[in-house]
């Protein structure tokens, strides 16, 4: 039995003519529940670029930016999460702020006490302050909650010493140290999450989430992603 964090990307939940594709969410939601029968404990973070990109919105004030960023993987949460409820997953949306009744104030004890009873737990709205990304919340919160690992879900296969689709000769990592990954400044997170990740001995997997199964196979031995040590 694991405690992880699964780290989503907005952009990746959707489709090209509107901000969700069901049919991936709905494949993500199956993985995560056989992954629940196990005896899993899940936490998700899901980012928001598929609404907003606050850093590359050019002449908003980069404090309003994030905000509206922050929102946005709030809307992202409330929408996958009521996907998992119709495949029979119980689940819990936490923000660090008062969202009225649309989420919970997040509470370490209390997350903890809902992934204890089957329950998968969003946090969204990252950490609630501007100049921090979702790559920053989801370290955070695993360290918070006493993950054991972070799941990166993300559209490529693994780490590799340069852009794939720009270097041919770019070199896949199977393992590689956080401490590696911040002196070659691979950019698997930003580095504030990765000096977290560092100082906290948080390890985490880089997976393709577009490969059949991808969370399932992260979580068993036929893992062909990146592990990331500590």
């Amino acid at each position: 039995m694991s405690r992880i964090l699964l780290k989503l990307s907005g952009e990746a939940l959707a489709d090209k003519e509107r901000h969700y594709d069901d049919e991936v969410i709905c494949g993500i939601a199956g993985q995560v529940k056989k992954l629940l029968k196990n005896g899993d404990e899940i936490g998700i973070v899901i980012g928001g670029g598929n609404y907003w990109r606050g850093r590359s919105s050019k002449g908003i004030d980069r404090t309003k930016a994030d905000q509206i960023g922050m929102l946005a993987t709030v809307m992202n949460c409330i929408y996958v999460s009521e996907i998992f409820r119709t495949e029979g997953i119980d689940t819990r949306i936490m923000t660090p702020f008062a969202c009225s009744t649309f989420t919970e104030l997040f509470s370490k004890d209390k997350a903890i006490r809902n992934m204890k009873k089957n329950r998968v737990v969003f946090f969204a709205g990252g950490t609630g302050h501007p100049y921090f990304s979702t790559d920053t919340g989801v370290v955070l919160r695993a360290i918070e909650v006493e993950a054991d690992s972070i799941y990166l879900a993300k559209s490529i296969d693994g780490v590799y010493s340069a852009d794939p689709a720009k270097d041919k000769n770019a070199k896949k990592y199977d393992k590689i140290s956080i401490q590696e990954v911040i002196d070659k400044n691979l950019q698997v997170v930003d580095m504030t999450a990765s000096i977290l990740a560092r100082d906290n001995k948080m390890p985490m997997k880089v997976f393709d989430l577009t490969e059949k199964d991808s969370i399932l196979k992260a979580m068993s031995e036929d893992f062909d992603g990146t592990t990331i040590t500590v």
